[in-house]
């Protein structure tokens, strides 16, 4: 976090303490929070088999995010803009009901597969797998029921300056038809410059494939405030895998230069979304996975930048992971309302899913994601925010 960040915070803190003590309310910003304070638990929902949904809130660093047990969701992520006002630029909704029913993975934690595999099925030392199929043909973030509808076991911590959550699911053999029993732990870290990192692990006692990622739409002008068309996005990458009808890569690796899939430099993301490129028109906007320059690497890199020129907020994401699915909202119509009570309409929220390449599994030239007993699947991407 830049120090004109910090600034803000401390400014819109200190106007929120004098504004209390002159018994005028709060400052728009609030105050503070202790940085290192342990996470905050509070009944959300009850299931219809009665088990009980929490929602954790965290705040460290300037950054305020609330997780549920359900699906590993961020349900609120308020960041503050230029002026110290905070806002939640995630979507979502306000009650558990929806969540249940929803089919647009706000904010979700998904599993075992992040994105699309064509038909559901693919083929692992010589053995065929079918696996749910919830989207057309194809099986999507892991089929209908994916971790983004289990209730995950959650373990808060406080670590130095250090503030997160420690999640656990373990999804049994042959669920949603993937093989092996795998273990999976999610972190959420927020540490004491706001900055949120998420770490994904997962073991299994069966070959099997795994592609994990989070699903949180945002905008940075807050939730509910209309489009994010004109919001600024930066891509480190120079080619992209287009797409069949079903949104399938057809295993071509294109270049995005002169096309309106070229986000090397920033750009309003509504510039071109109306260009009648034939990969725009199939998929109703953008919802492509992005080749990253860098490929798989160590330690995460910078590879995204997002900015709202009207509230200042910046968003930088960095990853280990080789593709970033660049989703614009596409089929947001109208029907689902945030918690700001207002309705979300295409192009109000967006998603940057970090990930391997959809239909992995089944594309020889796309980077694997076989995971094998013995070994543990690995992968870091950390989120910076800015005003």
């Amino acid at each position: 976090m830049e120090l004109n960040r910090r600034t803000v915070i401390a400014g819109a803190a200190a106007a929120g303490l004098a504004a209390t003590t002159l018994g005028t309310g709060t400052a728009q910003a609030g105050t503070s929070a202790p940085e290192g304070r342990k996470p905050v638990k509070e009944l959300f929902g009850t299931l219809a088999d009665g088990t009980k949904v929490y929602r954790w809130s965290l705040e460290n660093g300037g950054t305020r995010l609330k997780v549920l047990s359900y699906g590993g969701i961020i349900q609120s992520l308020e960041i503050p803009d230029r002026h110290g006002r905070y806002a939640n630029v995630s979507l979502g909704y306000d009650n558990l009901d929806a969540y249940i029913k929803g089919t647009t993975f706000f904010g979700a934690t998904i599993g075992r597969y992040g994105n699309r595999i064509a038909k559901g099925q693919f083929t692992l030392d010589g053995k065929k797998y079918q696996l749910s199929v919830n989207d057309g043909a194809n099986s999507l973030h892991g089929g209908a029921k994916g971790f983004n509808t289990k209730v995950w076991d959650v373990e808060p911590f406080a670590a130095g300056s250090d503030v997160g959550l420690h999640l656990y699911y373990t999804s049994i053999d042959g669920e949603m038809g993937y093989p092996g029993t795998l273990k999976t732990k999610v972190t959420f870290t927020l540490d004491k410059h706001g900055d949120w990192r998420i770490d994904y692990e997962a073991t299994t006692d069966k070959p099997t494939v795994v592609n994990l990622t989070n699903h949180t739409y945002y905008n940075l002008a807050g939730e509910g405030s209309g489009s994010i068309y004109d919001h600024e996005l930066r891509l480190a990458a120079g080619r992209f895998t287009p797409t069949d009808s079903g949104l399938i890569p057809t295993g071509e690796l294109a270049k995005v230069k002169g096309t309106p899939f070229d986000f090397s430099h920033p750009k309003p993301i509504g510039r071109d979304i109306r260009i009648g490129h034939p990969q725009l028109v199939t998929a109703k906007g953008y919802d492509h996975n992005f080749v990253l320059d860098k490929g798989m690497t160590a330690k995460p890199e910078h590879v995204v930048t997002l900015r709202d020129p009207g509230s200042g907020r910046t968003l930088k994401i960095f990853t280990d992971q080789p593709g970033v699915q660049f989703y614009s909202g596409n089929f947001l119509d109208g029907t689902l309302v945030g918690p700001s009570g207002r309705t979300y309409r295409q192009g109000d929220g967006l998603a940057l899913e970090t990930q391997h390449f959809p239909d992995s599994p089944n594309e020889p030239s796309f980077p694997s994601t076989v995971l094998r007993p013995g070994q543990t699947y690995r992968t870091t991407t950390v989120h910076t925010f800015d005003c």
